[in-house]
């Protein structure tokens, strides 16, 4: 069960999407693991073949047990033949000739086999007591196997009461995907339990446990790192004017689709800065700063159930504007999903928290444990702003650093912070 996050100390097992003896590569989609946050997707940590599947969907399991056996593939060895003797072997039983021998009370040492090899059949415990055999035991029962259904349809299946069992997957494998679920009538209402029986929750029900289950994990985190981490709080005030200049003209030249928020601007900013102060872009481990060797920048994104996640973009500075916008909209669409995946919850190096959109001017935040640094930027604001000597109504955002005491102090905050604001006078260089 790999670690999500400093909050999350175990975890429950929806489904597994691979099954013993399918071959697998390091960084596959092999299961679906429930949080108190969302499900999520787990890769695989290696590549080989699966041998065993140790745990059963439904099962909570701890942080760090193992889910399942996956080795390399084993060549088969031959099967040497029995050497010779100058005894007969003794002649090799079925379960169900030994049980039909018990039942008529018949010595097997007396029975002369006439089965392949010597093998004693029913049929020859038959002749040595002179009564026809009891009838074969029925077969077992045979145990449906688990439909297949993708995170995103079955999650789709919880919020508008379809029915799963009713609906034939039209995916690869016979998967059922959001598409299929999207198409099929909703299912009809159960009658209420008899009484003593607890009721089975509702949709909304389960949307509310799981909403109170986020809360009290995201307190706890938070009330943890208040306690633990020392936190100073910077703040500066930036003139955009420019860079929104040059992101609307730059914006009029590309189809709506492909067109470049400011929200963006200010991620790469984040990253870019993070990579030049990487005193900043790590974590405190062992009563020791740890640089991270790459900036995977967490993006705080709000659930429409409430709550609040903070997946990793991985190699955020890296990227062009271009590229991090396509990653950006995938990353809020898989995250209000229920898409997400393992390596995306688990390898923030630094948290960027933006409200503007909510209009708010300014954020002190919480660091998210084990980093030591959160970044916030407000609303894009007008305000009144010299300029060389003149006054004029300029668009300003208002950037926040909340960050650990124990890795760094005020000047290397007050340097990140205006490394930022460089960038974002030349954002043509972003």
């Amino acid at each position: 069960m790999p670690s999500l996050g400093a909050d999350m100390t175990e975890g429950t097992l929806l489904e597994w999407l691979v099954q013993p003896g399918a071959t697998v590569h390091k960084g596959d989609i092999v299961a679906v693991v429930d949080t108190s946050k969302a499900a999520i997707e787990v890769e695989c940590f290696t590549s080989g073949t699966v041998r065993r599947l140790l745990v059963e969907p439904g099962t909570q399991v701890p942080v760090g047990a193992p889910l399942a056996l996956i080795g390399e593939e084993e060549p088969v060895a031959p099967i040497a033949p029995p050497p010779l003797t100058a005894h007969p072997a003794a002649p090799v039983l079925s379960p169900l000739v030994r049980r039909d021998a018990s039942a008529r009370h018949v010595n097997l040492g007396t029975v002369h086999g006439t089965g392949p090899g010597g093998r004693v059949t029913r049929q020859d415990v038959e002749h040595a007591v002179g009564a026809p055999a009891p009838p074969p035991t029925a077969p077992p029962p045979t145990v449906p196997a688990r439909r297949r259904v993708s995170p995103r349809a079955r999650r789709l299946a919880r919020e508008t009461g379809i029915d799963l069992s009713a609906i034939s997957g039209k995916g690869p494998t016979g998967i059922i995907r959001a598409a299929d679920v999207e198409g099929a009538e909703p299912a009809v209402a159960r009658p209420a339990p008899p009484d003593g029986e607890p009721a089975v929750p509702t949709t909304a029900e389960q949307a509310a446990q799981r909403a109170a289950a986020m809360r009290a994990t995201i307190a706890a985190l938070m009330a943890r790192s208040k306690r633990e981490i020392p936190h100073y709080y910077l703040t500066e005030t930036i003139d955009l004017t420019d860079a929104l200049t040059w992101l609307h003209d730059r914006n009029q030249d590309l189809p709506v689709p492909r067109r470049v928020v400011p929200a963006a601007l200010l991620l790469k900013a984040a990253a870019r800065a993070a990579r030049e102060v990487s005193e900043l872009n790590g974590f405190w481990i062992d009563d020791a700063f740890l640089p991270a060797p790459t900036v995977d920048l967490g993006v705080a994104i709000s659930l429409r159930g409430g709550g609040l996640v903070a997946p990793a973009m991985a190699q955020a500075d890296t990227l062009n504007l271009d590229e991090l916008m396509d990653r950006l909209k995938d990353l809020v669409s898989r995250t209000r999903a229920g898409r997400l995946r393992a390596s995306e919850l688990s390898s923030p190096t630094i948290t960027v928290s933006n409200l503007g959109e909510q209009g708010v001017e300014s954020i002190m935040g919480v660091i998210y444990p084990p980093q030591v640094a959160l970044v916030g930027y407000g609303t894009v604001t007008e305000r009144p702003w010299a300029v060389r000597g003149l006054l004029g109504i300029r668009r300003t955002v208002t950037v926040s650093l909340a960050a650990d005491h124990r890795a760094t102090d005020g000047a290397t905050g007050a340097r990140y912070l205006r490394t930022i604001a460089r960038l974002l006078e030349r954002p043509e260089e972003l």
